[in-house]
């Protein structure tokens, strides 16, 4: 960037001097021609000059125009007009002080070589100005071939230069033959003008006017130039005549040609520019519908682009959006139409039993305009209605709005119809990322339930030298409601319990832990087991919501005196294994869920049990999930099959019996995906 603003400097500063060099030459050739005496001078000296100057403004050009990526198609144009408008107010300030002044100074032949020279280096300086900004015009889409064309060109142009400034004169065979090739280029490539198609409407009227104010200056300068000429002409002396310098009228005619095309081109454009924008905001608008799902925040501001973009491309009045909702609400969004208006039309065409879209029949009207005619009251005459489709169900109604008659035609229905289609696309992965933003929601509450549930649950059961306990527990879910824990209230007792809390996730996790801050208030209460159901009923009473309930079995382990005190309620009964009994039994004993009889009356349906233990006894707690657990044929693992498991392992240690039984279980199941919280106690007594 600063090497270019360098360079940039120093070719304006070379011109600057080329060019008063020879303006001094060229006065001074033309003094000593009047006094008919030899010129102090070299005559070629102001040729050479006006190469140089040539030169140094063609690379100054090129620095600041044709290699500023930020100039757009309109700005290459102002560059040429400010150009062009700068040049020819510093020429009027002289050609006003030439024909103002006195008569002495307009005839002057010295001054008007004067005013020419300036007239004459403003004039190449607007067309090297006008040259680069062609240059960028022409070689927007570049290729090989037409690159190759404007190196040829460029060369060309340096050439005539070169030998005009050297004085060499060609013969009329070559000159022609290098007229034609040079006019050839010209019109090849003048024709190159694809920047056009991508200039608005709008654009293409600031180009014309800018394009009409650089012939303007071109013509301004020709004619005051050509006067200038005919008046030194006149005087017949020696000085530097732009009709030599064919650079220069090439130059001009390159300009000359382009803009000629530009502006035809340009032109005819005109009355394509509405169609080709408006195709231009159908794809605007149509990726801002199949971006909205990566763009907007929520389903609503996807149905408002809708909106927008199908009024803007079929240019329609108005326009509403009946949507029933993911949470199956209906709501109806408008756009420069009240709901009033809407609903009125709606009944109007129901009132006429039209049948379509706008009331989800089987016939799928989509231009109803004809519909409008004979209802009265309303601005609106033509109507369009498209369905909106989500996973092959219809989930409202798109319409357009027109106040005047047969307003939509075949297109509009194309367009608008692609939008819908498209909307449709955008609702459904709209829904399915909020669907799965909230699956993984809620997978990280899960993770956190199941983390504050695995901390509800003993790290280490209560242990004695009278027995031994292990436990197992296995969730369907994340998070289940199956609970069980030990307690010891002193030296020679120890509570356990077993619960099952109705449902499973969340809910039952959260009344999980319910139950145990009430088991570990009461147990160290050291109340019976009939007295620890009844106030534990009594508490949850005020926590479980109607229809939920926990299945619970509380034991109290005496050491001292080798028994165990148990109620139930309703839970699993006790698997019970007496030493040298040939086979375990169920300890069957009445009792109701805790949450299921809200009433003080819930004393009668409960029961304090008691059984003796010895040294080798064996018993086993579990949950419905155990004993419910199905087979890939539909059966139950069932009370049988873990009594089996028991007595298969009758001899073994409360762990391996744990084992054996879990180990039975998944066989059975043939699967570790469960349909049920699995949870198992096994207490071991010793002698």
């Amino acid at each position: 960037m600063l090497k270019n603003k360098a360079l940039t400097r120093l070719t304006f500063l070379g011109a600057l001097i080329a060019w008063l060099v020879l303006l001094f030459s060229d006065v001074t050739i033309l003094l000593s021609s009047m006094q008919g005496v030899q010129p102090d001078v070299p005559l070629w000296l102001p040729r050479v000059m006006l190469c140089a100057y040539i030169i140094s403004l063609f690379y100054y050009y090129k620095f600041r125009i044709e290699l500023d990526d930020s100039l757009n198609f309109t700005d290459l144009l102002w560059k040429v007009f400010a150009s062009g408008l700068i040049t020819t107010v510093v020429s009027l300030v002289f050609r006003l002080t030439l024909y103002l002044g006195s008569k002495a100074l307009a005839t002057n032949l010295v001054f008007i070589d004067f005013v020419y020279q300036i007239n004459l280096a403003l004039l190449i300086n607007f067309l090297l100005a006008a040259l680069a900004s062609w240059k960028r015009l022409i070689l927007y889409q570049k290729s090989k071939w037409l690159i190759r064309t404007w190196a040829v060109f460029e060369v060309s142009l340096f050439a005539i230069l070169i030998y005009s400034s050297g004085g060499i004169v060609l013969s009329e065979t070559v000159s022609n033959t290098f007229n034609i090739l040079i006019a050839i280029l010209v019109l090849a490539l003048s024709a190159n003008m694809r920047w056009v198609a991508y200039l608005n409407f709008k654009q293409k009227w600031t180009s014309l006017l800018l394009l009409l104010l650089t012939f303007f200056y071109l013509t301004y300068f020709f004619i005051t130039i050509e006067d200038l000429t005919k008046s030194l002409d006149e005087g017949a002396m020696v000085y530097l005549n732009y009709h030599n310098q064919l650079v220069v009228i090439v130059l001009m005619s390159f300009i000359v040609t382009y803009g000629i095309f530009s502006f035809l081109v340009i032109l005819f454009n005109l009355p394509t520019s509405s169609v080709f924008e408006q195709k231009l905001e159908e794809v605007v608008n149509y990726q801002r519908i199949s971006q909205s799902i990566q763009t907007e925040q929520d389903e609503e501001s996807v149905y408002n682009i809708l909106l927008e973009s199908t009024v803007s491309s079929v240019f329609a009045d108005a326009a509403w959006l009946d949507i029933t909702g993911a949470n199956n609400v209906r709501k109806m969004y408008t756009y420069r139409v009240t709901e009033g208006e809407s609903r009125s039309i709606c009944e109007h065409l129901e009132n006429h039993h039209v049948k379509g879209i706008l009331d989800s029949g089987s016939e799928k009207t989509k231009n109803l305009s004809k519909h409008l005619a004979s209802m009265k009251g309303s601005r609106f005459r033509s109507l369009l209605a498209f369905p909106i489709v989500v996973k092959e169900q219809n989930i409202g109604t798109l319409a357009l709005l027109k106040e005047l008659p047969d307003g939509f035609n075949k297109e509009m229905t194309r367009i608008v119809s692609t939008f819908a289609n498209q909307a449709g696309i955008s609702i459904e992965n709209f829904r399915l990322m909020e669907e799965a933003f909230q699956n993984e929601r809620y997978k990280e509450e899960l993770k956190i339930a199941k983390t504050v549930q695995q901390s509800l649950l003993p790290s280490k059961l209560e242990q004695d030298d009278s027995f031994e306990v292990a436990a197992f527990s296995a969730s369907a879910d994340e998070v289940g409601g199956d609970y069980y824990d030990t307690s010891r209230i002193n030296a020679h007792t120890v509570a356990l319990i077993i619960a099952d809390v109705s449902g499973k996730g969340t809910t039952a996790a959260f009344h999980m832990s319910q139950m145990k801050g009430i088991f570990h208030s009461l147990a160290q209460s050291h109340l019976d087991p009939k007295e620890f159901m009844q106030r534990a009923n009594q508490a949850l009473v005020y926590c479980l919501e109607r229809g939920s309930f926990i299945s619970a079995s509380y034991f109290i382990i005496d050491t001292k005196e080798k028994k165990i005190a148990y109620a139930r309620a309703g839970h699993c009964p006790v698997l019970y294994h007496k030493n040298g009994d040939p086979q375990a039994i169920y300890l069957k004993d009445k009792g109701a869920a805790l949450g299921m009889i809200r009433s003080k009356d819930y004393c009668n349906f409960i029961e304090k049990n008691e059984i003796k233990y010895a040294a080798g006894d064996t018993m086993v707690l579990y949950t419905d999930g155990i004993t419910e657990a199905k087979s890939s044929k539909g059966e139950e693992f069932g009370n049988e099959r873990l009594a089996d498991a028991l007595n298969e392992k009758i001899g073994s240690s409360a762990k391996e019996i744990e084992d054996n039984i879990i180990k039975r279980l998944y066989d059975f199941s043939g699967s570790t995906s469960l349909n049920d919280d699995y949870t198992l106690m096994t207490v071991k007594f010793r002698g």
